[in-house]
């Protein structure tokens, strides 16, 4: 979601999202993406970003540069900055570009609040499993490019009928968003470190052994469900969070 707060103690007059004359946007979304002067361009912000994301799949984010990207391209790394100005412009492209690969056409509001948002939430999930490092980068640089202002808008028609007005279904949008993302995060985590989770697990059962902390071993004793399917216990959390998202202030 953007930022609140200004960036700017003494703004300019007039418009303040509206760059000032030959003022270069920090938006990439607001720079045109050709001036329409000269030759056909060799590349577009579209295929930067999907060479990006190909990189940042299979070898991690902190693999992505200008030079790397330039490289798959068959492009000189300088050139590169005639489509995408600076390194951080190339990361809200590639955050839009997974964001436009959601599939709408089984997500067509039914009026079920609650069965929609699920069905959304399971597809961000599923986009968020193939590009492991999206959401970490969501946490770090959040963005609303063409392709995350579409899903905005799918989210909003999908709370429509809830009742709640524009800015508590925005509200929900970014819990519901923190929510997958943060799952997301932690299922990478998790089978990274399958040694930590087990010496985890055994601290934690000993702790509650101790009998210094009551209601940890309460909660050990009675620990509902097992884990077991991953998108089982996801199904579960996710029908929290949407109860809470959906609740009005006070009724949680």
């Amino acid at each position: 979601m953007p930022s609140s707060k200004p960036t700017n103690s003494n703004p300019p007059t007039g418009d303040p999202g509206v760059p000032a004359p030959g003022e270069s946007p920090e938006l990439i979304w607001l720079r045109p993406e050709r001036t329409g002067r000269g030759p056909r361009p060799a590349h577009s912000r579209s295929s930067i970003a999907a060479a990006a994301i190909v990189i940042a799949d299979t070898e991690g984010l902190d693999a992505v540069s200008m030079r790397r990207v330039a490289a798959a391209l068959g492009a000189g790394t300088m050139s590169l900055y005639n489509y995408v100005p600076k390194k951080e412009h190339l990361l809200d492209l590639m955050l839009d570009a997974v964001a436009g690969e959601y599939d709408y056409s089984g997500l067509a509001p039914t009026g079920d609040c609650r069965a929609d948002l699920r069905r959304l939430a399971h597809e961000q999930l599923a986009a968020l499993r193939r590009h492991p490092w999206v959401p970490a980068l969501v946490i770090a640089r959040p963005g609303l490019g063409p392709n995350a202002l579409r899903y905005t808008d799918h989210f909003l028609a999908v709370t429509e009928p809830s009742g709640l007005d524009g800015a508590a279904r925005l509200e929900a949008l970014a819990l519901l968003n923190g929510f997958v993302c943060q799952y997301a995060q932690y299922e990478r985590t998790a089978a990274a470190g399958a040694k930590w989770q087990a010496e985890l697990a055994g601290y934690l059962g000993r702790a509650a052994a101790s009998g210094e902390f009551p209601h940890l071993a309460a909660a050990f004793a009675n620990p509902g469900p097992p884990a077991g399917d991953p998108d089982a216990v996801f199904d579960r959390s996710l029908d929290r969070v949407i109860t809470a998202a959906l609740a009005p202030v006070g009724r949680v």
